[in-house]
């Protein structure tokens, strides 16, 4: 049995669309069918239908049904639409209330000119009294307001009475009858008015009596509009004094002789609507357009966030669903509203009517079944036809009511603008986590990965606060984030910073990447709190070469797996174009300047167009640098010529090398030049593995593009014959490499197993370069998470080398400071520092690492785990120690750990099951570093050399070695990324292969396209 609420809907439903297909601008046969609906999809169906349908403007919804009472106010809160017509321009109104208006002067140029008009940008301030500043914008049409009364005399129908001394106004109505439906009660009519009668033309004034004027209710109203949307502004600016609400004007001519002009620039409409959507200064978007190119596409390319007069489909459908928590009422609704309530006609408690009737507006048949009226109903079809004549509406506040529907308009733009703060402000997310199966055996990574599907990244975004504008999707599971989010969080407080870092390690690696991602999902998806992972992008040699993927592993990982470990958003790849082409621009400028005159160089360099000459900003630049204040090129004397185009690099001085992303042995040395176009300028030179690259560590470190422009130019690529450096901004290169990393510098969103969120950028390795995930990436998710978030990054290889690093060259330049460390150590690791023997990649573990062995434990964790921490103590920072727990660890072993770690000093000790368990056995680790965190630490800078094998030199030995002399044989200077770094032993910049390498096991299924072989 259908409800009476239910079948009032559906009702309506059928009525709003049958009311838009007769009056709007579309044909009635692209009416959308309507699908009968049960109980259990009502909701969702009657919505889907109505935002299917076209939206008409110039037209209203109606209803009238008696099995719910409905409120006139909540009826016509829910039936107006108004259509308008004006003349093509773009004004920008600012809602700064003033008592005298003036104009704030030229803001931007934003639309093209139609015809003859021409196209203008102005910026507008309000008075207290709205109707000066919108005397420009007074065009709206007496149809309008004929509407508007219509929808009102639609009211009173058959079966209801009119209240006393009312009269309809300017309106007639043909009645077409129509035979019984299912035996139910039938109407008929030759015409109708709201008394019952059947004289076709009637007036009405709403009030007990006529008016001549009703202009005092208008200016009472709108007194009372401005007041109260001055006082929600002066609110909202004493808690954000930089704000000002600011309104966008699209405005186009409606003459036909320019139909079709109008239609050609429809596109470029919607351009200017998307840029006014993407415009963070603009809060509220008014399209004063005609009723030609107020199409459906037009509409819906406004965003809902900004659609101050409620006019796209999905604000309509939060109108009549009810919901206004995200939506606005349209102004004149709110404006017709207010003055019938100042006219003596109250509205509170009033019902639509009291029969129990359906009213179907339209000529066409509707398919209608018997369940939706109860037995005894009556049916009336009713086929309107609109005089086209004047109409004769006998009121004078046709200016009044543009006023106070333009005050409306002004207080849904500082509504609009309140919520826009409200949304800056910190909020606990309501992340759709992804639900994990743990299965027993665990699965390859892959299989897991696979199994599991990810949510869309927009979801994602939206759920964790990043706007439209904000994301450039990448597929359906990446995207880059845009720095712009800094600026619009940069009042946000941060969240809570954790670096995760291990004890000296095995060659196998000890799994920090896993524990971050554990930890993130315990954190977020189990103890609902605010938190982001950041990580490194891997690099294609350790993939392909020894290590494998770095995408986490076991039931804690970054999926797509496949995208993460291969390629991503290119950013390695554009690192490897960037610094090859510095390396292309020192080998050509030595040659020209070995084949040219001083003359012939500068007349290349700076060549005559059009018979001028001029320098280009980048050689001014140089100019000053080479203390030359000149910038009329014929103003240069023979020597300062010479000094300017003569970089006289020494070719046995060139610090730069060229890269690649692949392990590549026979690369470390080659010899270039040696074709005979080179003319003799053979020189010896190599590659290094792109990740060394100095341009990735400047990705990594710097905060902004101004910032990494300024890096990348100070690259010092070798000294001159006099031992003067030569940088990159000395080759001119600079700004073309800061072009090639213009996409790069954005981090890049994926997520976990579960949905979390997780940040990919960067990824220099900690033996060359500092080792840590961008600091961009960690600013953008600190501000994300807000006050009580947490954003987990972690350092490469142990706690010697990668956290030192990021406490000595990443928060020296970033600012940050870390709240608490999370040391990883595995029983594997802690029984090689105890004496175990070593450990080969590739090769089986001795028995000593599979069976019980707790001296071995003992030994590891008075040595290396308590230099570690004492290490992390020397910051100032709070330890957490997360034992990373393997299927060959006995109970006793990790009691073992963990009690030792405490007597070493660590805040809390913990085992970790998140490789099998996913966020569930990261738990305990969650809440050890929920508690640290809101202790109190003195952090502070130290910095020591170290390897990544050994807290020395020599991989072999194991614990706390001393006694021992570092051999440094080169040293090499990253001026750009801001720190030197020294070559120890054998340590090459250009890894090579194993003798089987990784890709022995990866390929890829032709027909599925799915690979295998990543681990």
């Amino acid at each position: 049995m259908v409800s009476r609420k239910l079948l009032l809907r559906q009702a309506y439903w059928v009525l709003a669309m049958r009311v838009m297909a007769e009056f709007g601008p579309c044909s009635s046969s692209s009416l959308w069918h309507v699908p009968s609906i049960s109980r259990r999809d009502a909701s969702t169906s009657s919505a889907r239908a109505f935002i299917s349908a076209p939206i008409a403007l110039a037209s209203f919804l109606m209803v009238l049904m008696v099995v719910t009472p409905l409120t006139m106010r909540e009826f016509c809160s829910r039936s107006l639409l108004i259509s308008t017509r004006m003349s093509w321009m773009s004004l920008w109104i600012s809602c700064d209330w003033e008592k005298t208006p003036s104009s704030a002067g030229l803001l931007s140029n934003t639309t093209a000119s139609c015809s003859s008009s021409s196209s203008r940008s102005t910026l507008l301030r309000v008075s207290e009294r709205v109707e000066s500043a919108y005397s420009i914008c007074s065009t709206w049409s007496m149809w309008s307001l004929d509407i508007s009364c219509r929808v009102l005399s639609r009211s009173l129908m058959v079966g209801l009475e009119a209240r006393p001394g009312s009269r309809v106004s300017g309106f007639t109505r043909r009645w077409q009858p129509v035979g019984p439906v299912n035996g139910g009660l039938v109407l008929r009519a030759a015409s109708a008015a709201s008394s019952g009668g059947t004289n076709p033309k009637v007036s009405v004034n709403f009030g007990k009596q006529s008016r001549k004027d009703d202009g005092f209710e208008c200016d009472s109203s709108l007194s009372e509009v401005v007041q109260s949307t001055k006082e929600a502004m002066l609110a909202l600016q004493r808690r954000h004094s930089t704000v000002q609400p600011l309104l966008a004007i699209l405005q186009a001519g409606e003459d036909d002789s320019l139909l079709e002009i109008s239609k050609k620039i429809a596109g470029r409409i919607v351009e200017e609507v998307l840029k006014l959507n993407e415009d963070p200064r603009v809060h509220g978007v008014h399209l004063r357009l005609p009723p030609a190119s107020l199409t459906s596409r037009v509409l819906n390319a406004l965003k809902p966030e900004k659609d101050v007069d409620g006019i796209s489909d999905l604000n309509m459908g939060r109108l009549v669903r009810g919901d206004l928590s995200k939506g606005f009422v349209p102004p004149r609704a709110s404006a017709v509203l207010d003055l019938l309530e100042k006219l003596d006609a109250p509205l509170e408690g009033k019902t639509v009517m009291q029969a129990d009737a359906v009213v179907l507006l339209g000529a066409e048949n509707i398919d209608f079944l018997p369940t939706w009226v109860r037995p005894g109903a009556a049916v009336i079809r009713c086929e309107p036809t609109l005089e086209t004549d004047d109409h004769t509406i006998e009121m004078s506040s046709k200016s009044g009511l543009e006023y106070l529907t333009a005050a409306y308009r002004t207080q849904n733009v500082v509504r609009s603008c309140s919520r826009w703060l409200q949304a800056q402000q910190y909020q606990p997310w309501h992340l759709n986590c992804l639900k994990l199966q743990p299965l027993t055996p665990v699965p390859s990574d892959i299989e897991i990965s696979r199994a599991q599907t990810p949510k869309p990244v927009e979801q994602l975004a939206e759920e964790i606060g990043l706007l439209p504008e904000e994301l450039e999707a990448y597929g359906r599971s990446k995207a880059k984030v845009r720095l712009s989010l800094l600026d619009r969080l940069h009042k946000q407080p941060d969240g809570k910073y954790v670096l995760v870092a291990g004890i000296t390690p095995t060659p196998l690696g000890e799994g920090k990447s896993t524990v971050t991602i554990g930890l993130v999902q315990a954190l977020s998806a189990h103890l609902k709190l605010n938190s982001f992972a950041c990580l490194r992008q891997p690099s294609q040699g350790p993939t392909f070469g020894v290590k494998g993927g770095a995408a986490g592993g076991g039931y804690a990982q970054v999926i797509p797996m496949e995208e993460f470990n291969l390629h991503l958003t290119g950013d390695i790849h554009a690192i490897t174009a960037a610094n090859n082409l510095v390396a292309a621009a020192i080998d050509a400028r030595m040659l020209h300047e070995a084949t040219q005159s001083d003359k012939g160089l500068f007349n290349r360099l700076v060549p005559s167009v059009n018979g001028v000459r001029r320098f280009s900003p980048i050689q001014i630049s140089r100019l000053h640098r080479l203390g030359i204040n000149k910038i009329d090129p014929a103003s240069l004397t023979p020597q300062e010529v010479g000094t300017f185009v003569r970089l006289d690099l020494d070719p046995s001085k060139i610090t730069w090398q060229r890269v690649v992303d692949t392990n590549d042995r026979f690369l470390r040395k080659i010899t270039v030049g040696q074709a005979s176009t080179e003319k003799g300028q053979i020189r010896e030179t190599g590659f290094d593995i792109a990740v060394a690259s100095e341009i990735m560590a400047i990705l990594a470190l710097a905060d902004g593009l101004e910032d990494m422009r300024t890096r990348l130019a100070r690259m010092v690529v070798g000294t001159s014959r006099s031992g003067q450096p030569v940088s990159a901004e000395d080759l001119g290169v600079s700004g073309a490499l800061v072009v090639l990393m213009k996409d790069a510098i954005k981090p890049t969103l994926m997520q976990t197993l579960e949905g979390t969120p997780v940040f990919v950028h960067a990824g220099p390795f900690a033996n060359i370069a500092h080792g840590n995930s961008s600091v961009l990436a960690d600013k953008l998710a600190l501000k994300l998470v807000g006050r009580d978030g947490f954003v987990v990054t972690e350092a490469g290889f142990g706690a010697d080398i990668g956290m030192e690093k990021f406490f000595n060259i990443k928060c020296r330049t970033s600012g940050l400071r870390p709240d608490v460390v999370v040391l990883v150590a595995t029983v594997r690791a802690l029984k090689m520092h105890g004496g175990g023997p070593n450990v080969s990649a590739g090769a089986p573990l001795p028995r000593e690492y599979i069976d019980e062995n707790l001296s071995l434990v003992a030994g590891g964790c008075r040595s290396n785990l308590r230099k570690q921490i004492q290490i992390a103590h020397l910051f100032g920072v709070p330890v957490v120690v997360a034992l990373n727990v393997f299927k060959t660890d006995t109970q006793a072993e990790i009691e073992l750990v963990c009690q030792m770690a405490e007597e070493c000093g660590a805040s809390a000790a913990v085992p970790c099951h998140h490789w099998a368990q996913g966020g569930r056995g990261s738990l305990d680790l969650a809440h050890a570093v929920n508690q640290a965190a809101s202790t109190p630490n003195n952090f502070q800078f130290l910095y020591n050399i170290e390897t990544h094998l050994s807290l020395s030199h020599m991989p072999d030995k194991k614990g706390v070695p001393t006694g021992f002399v570092l051999p440094i044989r080169d040293v090499r200077a990253s001026i750009g990324a801001g720190f030197i770094f020294p070559l120890v032993g054998t340590m090459s910049t250009m890894p090579g292969l194993p003798t089987r390498p990784c890709f022995y096991d990866i390929d890829l299924d032709p027909v599925t396209e799915e690979i295998t072989g990543l681990f």
